[in-house]
């Protein structure tokens, strides 16, 4: 499994060891104040923002996640720091990091993630296209395989 540094691509796929992934750019607007990034939906953000929730002060050695989606859809960017997050379709995987405020991954439903390695200041922002469902939630790892292989994601 290849460990992946998120590079700058508008709405693009890549490659990321065997599995395709998704990284958003998001335009960055600043000067010698600071900066500023704007996320909107239907822009930057290619769904309707239903749910916005964020993770912070993470303990060390802990992994977060461990769940995919029926339907939901999901931008998650590290605001600050830096987090790692391993993916899996169900046929392939991947190891991709988030360490840059102006890049966001996109991830589709059917994907099972677990996010991992956080670093101390790390900040990491969802961004959803549904409410929060538990019914949505697919928490067992042998379920959303059957699922995905069912599905021929």
């Amino acid at each position: 499994m290849k460990l992946c540094k998120g590079r700058i691509i508008r709405f693009s796929p890549e490659i990321c060891g065997a599995m395709k992934v998704t990284f958003v750019d998001f335009d960055r607007h600043g000067d010698e104040r600071g900066m500023l990034v704007a996320l909107e939906e239907q822009r930057n953000i290619p769904f309707t923002i239903r749910r916005v929730y964020y993770l912070l002060d993470t303990k060390l050695h802990v992994r977060r996640g461990y769940h995919a989606h029926r339907q939901l859809k999901q931008i998650m960017l590290a605001v600050s720091g830096s987090v790692k997050i391993h993916l899996d379709n169900g046929h392939e995987t991947a190891e991709v990091s988030l360490d840059n405020p102006y890049q966001g991954l996109l991830l589709d439903s059917m994907v099972w993630r677990e996010m991992f390695d956080f670093s101390r200041d790390c900040v990491l922002m969802v961004l959803a296209d549904r409410l929060y469902d538990p019914a949505d939630y697919i928490r067992d790892y042998q379920e959303f395989c059957t699922l995905a292989k069912q599905e021929g994601k």
